[in-house]
């Protein structure tokens, strides 16, 4: 058992050592994406499955190799293991809103945590696709002056989305450093 005032376990996987993935455990309240994004992402899976399906019966229908069988299995293989990558890969998505950046974390097997500054903000998008409005979802993307420190939010609902929007807009205006 660890002492009292020790840190618990945390990503680093010791007891008492904070992993570069958890900097501030006690002092970031973190928000969810709406698990709606779930279907919005294995519906697109399933087009892609559809046509990988689609390609692949067509080939083994005109040659008959057994190829285009194990091809066939492959393809479908490829989906439930991507379905139950999505179905993990939504839930471990999460931001947080600081006195002066924005965190968002991702990831699974490769875990990413962005820190973003609202002084270093040039703009921010919000998007939503055909299939985002029907499940009445958006993304917001903050944009920067190094592509490489863009970060997006998406699975948001269009209300905490424009409230995310105006947010990091005005925060971003009122830290905004000359260049």
């Amino acid at each position: 058992m660890p002492p009292p005032g020790a840190d618990p376990l945390s990503a680093s996987g010791a007891p008492g050592r904070r992993g570069p993935l958890d900097p501030w455990p006690d002092s970031v309240q973190w928000q969810p994406i709406s698990t709606d994004l779930i279907w919005v992402e294995l519906i697109r899976l399933a087009i892609v499955v559809a046509v990988g399906l689609a390609v692949t019966a067509f080939g083994w229908a005109l040659s008959g190799h057994g190829l285009f069988g194990v091809a066939f299995a492959a393809v479908l293989v490829f989906g439930a293991w991507r379905a139950t990558a999505i179905v993990r890969a939504v839930r471990a998505w999460g931001y947080a809103e600081r006195d002066d950046d924005l965190l968002v974390r991702h990831g699974l097997l490769v875990r990413r945590l962005s820190i973003v500054p609202y002084s270093r903000m040039q703009f921010v998008d919000v998007s939503a696709g055909p299939l985002e409005r029907a499940f009445n979802l958006a993304t917001v993307q903050l944009h920067t002056a190094a592509a490489a420190s863009d970060a997006r939010v998406p699975g948001l609902r269009p209300a905490e989305a424009s409230r995310l929007r105006d947010r990091l807009t005005a925060l971003g205006e009122d830290r905004a450093e000359g260049l």
